[in-house]
């Protein structure tokens, strides 16, 4: 049986050069003994023995990487159970990357709570001035963390506050920072801490950003847990800000303005005001000269709707793509090519629809080699929301094929459940929506799970057909056509 010291402080350093020993001295799990901070009481232990290969030991970096937080967890078996999986990696490959194995899986849970550890002793220490009146400025902390996370937290704190020393006391480790130099000692009790006269000033500015409005206790108590509390100096305001939170929000109510700002009005009127295009001709002069949003800057040019304007289907997109920017034409890209072939299986004539983007021009960001797509915001569909309700009204559909959530959101009103909803038919005052996916996201597809979701976007396509032939022709389009 072997016994491993390991020290409070240093101890990744100490566990991972005593693992590397032991590793290469192929000695098992099951006779190691891991003594932190002197806690073990083995009787007869001896010393390491000397390795039985010359041979470079391999590790995977996640494991390395797991490690080092693991570490500082409080369970007392968590060197044992690193060394066993360390063990078990000699001779079985692809470890790290079961999700289903108890070991890692336990490992993991630990790592993820050191790291929650470490966040909440970011969030949560409190330094209080110690003025000292030397050419640096002086701070203290008194912090009682979960896991023991001070030292793996400690360079976190220098790169912060390098200008100045300070000292962070736990039960567990004390580090302290004097003159850019991080050094770490004992553990102690808490400190007499002076008072601070930031701390008056900290308390009325959380009391007026706290919204009671907003108030959920559970998701407060979540990310700022009751235990850090007691040396918080914010905390002594929570009971009385979440008591009195139901008459400041009454208060706030009753405070409320009746009216709504001029400026609200006059946008209005600004907005009802530009009458929608009476003509095809007129639609394509508003959409060339549009700037109703940013997009149109970065644009090559407008991408306007393409096809007969008595066409009895109307099909409706996102945006343009790198090529249909580039071609000023709707649906030339890969996802129109695909959307091309699928139509022909399902005997839907494109050339016989008119087609068109929710959103005219194309967003992007710059790549490495090309330009890569962006997905339009609510406010950029919001306005171009009027071009695609002028095109509806000039060719009055009798069905409107929507693919994807954008087309979904601007012609039902309505961005969400798009899975759910697809291979329906829904009413709006513009006349019936189809709803399907877009063909982009079926490129996005695995290949493997590729020719189901084309069949299923074939179906939908030969109802789109089925619709059509079963619809009667409004009066409208028949006097369109004539």
């Amino acid at each position: 049986m072997f016994t491993v010291p390991l020290t409070r402080i240093g101890t990744w350093e100490a566990w991972r050069d005593a693992a590397r020993a032991l590793l290469a001295a192929r000695v098992p799990p099951e006779q190691i003994v891991w003594d932190w901070d002197s806690t073990a009481t083995e009787l007869f232990a001896t010393d390491i023995p000397p390795p039985t290969t010359r041979q470079a030991i391999k590790v995977p970096a996640d494991f390395v990487e797991m490690a080092q937080w693991v570490v500082w967890h409080k369970d007392p078996q968590r060197f044992a159970r690193l060394y066993a999986l360390l063990w078990r990696l000699r001779l079985e490959k692809g470890i790290m990357a079961d999700r289903a194995d108890a070991d890692l899986a336990r490992l993991r849970q630990m790592e993820k709570a050191v790291h929650r550890c470490k966040h909440k002793m970011r969030a949560f220490v409190r330094f209080r001035d110690l003025r000292t009146g030397g050419a640096r400025r002086s701070f203290a902390a008194w912090f009682e963390p979960t896991h023991h996370s001070v030292e793996p937290c400690a360079p976190f704190f220098a790169r912060r506050f390098a200008d100045m020393d300070w000292m962070i006391v736990t039960p567990d480790v004390t580090a302290k920072f004097t003159n850019g130099d991080l050094t770490f000692h004992e553990g102690r009790e808490k400190p007499d801490l002076p008072e601070d006269a930031a701390e008056a000033l900290w308390g009325t500015y959380f009391q007026n950003i706290f919204n009671p409005a907003r108030l959920k206790i559970s998701a407060m108590t979540s990310e700022m847990p009751k235990k850090y509390w007691k040396n918080l100096p914010e905390a002594q305001f929570i009971p009385g800000l979440i008591a009195n939170a139901e008459a400041r929000v009454r208060e706030m109510a009753a405070a409320a303005p009746t009216l709504e700002p001029a400026r609200v009005a006059r946008i209005r009127e600004q907005l009802q005001a530009v009458p929608q295009p009476a003509s095809w001709n007129l639609l394509n002069a508003g959409l060339s000269a549009c700037t109703r949003c940013p997009l149109h800057g970065p644009a090559t040019q407008v991408v306007p709707g393409h096809g007969p304007h008595d066409a009895p289907l109307m099909i409706v997109g996102e945006q343009p793509g790198d090529q249909e920017d580039l071609a000023g034409t709707p649906f030339v890209g890969p996802a129109g090519q695909l959307f091309d072939q699928l139509a022909a299986r399902a005997g839907l004539d494109r050339g016989q629809a008119y087609v068109t983007n929710a959103v005219k021009h194309f967003k992007f960001k710059e790549g490495a080699k090309r330009r890569l797509h962006v997905n339009p915001n609510t406010s950029e569909v919001s306005h171009c929301k009027f071009w695609l309700d002028s095109e509806r009204t000039l060719l009055k559909p009798r069905l409107t094929l929507a693919l994807g959530a954008t087309a979904m959101g601007a012609l039902t009103g309505n961005a969400k459940g798009v899975t759910a909803r697809r291979g329906t038919i829904e009413q709006t005052p513009h006349g019936p929506v189809l709803i399907t996916l877009h063909p982009s996201a079926l490129l996005r597809m695995p290949p493997a799970d590729r020719p189901a979701a084309e069949d299923a976007f074939v179906a939908d396509l030969m109802l789109a057909v089925e619709t059509l032939a079963q619809s009667t022709p409004s009066v409208d389009a028949a006097a369109r056509s004539a």
